[in-house]
């Protein structure tokens, strides 16, 4: 009873913000629409975003503003796809190897945090100028992001693991593969799916951010044309809203998958 009035309350809380939220929105969207300035829909009310979803006005390219959202969502997303993977796989093996080799961790650890505290915006044109190319280093960057939070959340995994749990493994003879398949692996999977939690929504971030910068498409190209007025301001709006929903699904989703994964150490929690 205790935890559905916890969830209820919980639900409460998130409504009134939302309504809050929104009742801000429209009192600056009034003020924004009788304020005589030029773009007049640059902050445009909900509903107006709402329609620009449904209308079959065209843009540009012959191309309604949600044919543009959506067609350049598809670019972004694949990029931020491939670098996300890339970056677990990474960030994973880089774990492994630190928990398995001390020095690897001393060495590795301090640059983890040196290129994480690098601004995106900052790290964009350093990694085009090594990789000469605008698609891999959107690729690359989105793995940036996404491997630090996946190895030093995973490494906090392996480390959880008590010394009596290594006696035990030791005691009935285990090998280095039971102990890692049995025992570590299992242990950080929670934390492995935490630092998947904080990447996933980072990844498209650093992708959009990084289309802002450079052409070939994309949602963030898509964001700095209509900031500059090259197309209508509703495509603007429907990318922000997009990505916020999108980083909201890419947190769910890694959520899920936990669930599926590790369904007793969700319950437990």
């Amino acid at each position: 009873m205790t935890i559905n009035r916890k969830k209820a309350s919980e639900r409460l809380v998130t409504l009134v913000w939302g309504l809050g939220l929104i009742g801000l929105w429209e009192i600056g969207a009034t003020v924004v629409e009788n304020t005589k300035r030029s773009p007049q829909n640059v902050l445009p009310h909900l509903y107006q975003i709402i329609q620009s979803v449904f209308s079959t006005a065209m843009v540009s390219n012959k191309q309604t503003a949600l044919q543009i959202v959506l067609s350049n969502a598809g670019l972004t997303l694949y990029r931020a796809g491939i670098g996300f993977l890339i970056g677990i796989a990474v960030g994973f093996l880089l774990a492994l190897l630190m928990q398995r080799f001390v020095p690897i961790e001393k060495i590795a650890f301090p640059y983890l945090m040196m290129i994480q505290m690098i601004p995106i915006l900052g790290m964009a044109p350093i990694v085009l100028a090594i990789t000469k190319d605008i698609d891999k280093s959107r690729i690359v960057i989105a793995a940036i992001l996404t491997f630090y939070p996946v190895a030093t959340n995973t490494l906090a995994g392996f480390k959880s693991v008590e010394k009596e749990k290594y006696e035990l493994m030791h005691s009935i003879a285990a090998t280095d593969r039971q102990l890692y398949t049995k025992l570590l692996i299992p242990a950080c999977i929670p934390y492995f799916f935490t630092g998947l939690k904080i990447s996933a929504p980072m990844a498209i971030t650093a992708s959009i951010l990084v289309d802002t910068l450079q052409g070939g498409g994309g949602l963030g190209c898509m964001l700095s044309q209509s900031l500059k007025h090259a197309m209508s301001i509703y495509v603007f709006w429907q990318i922000v809203f997009l990505s916020a929903i999108v980083g909201i699904l890419s947190y769910q989703l890694m959520a899920l998958i936990e669930k599926i994964v590790s369904p007793y150490e969700r319950a437990g929690a």
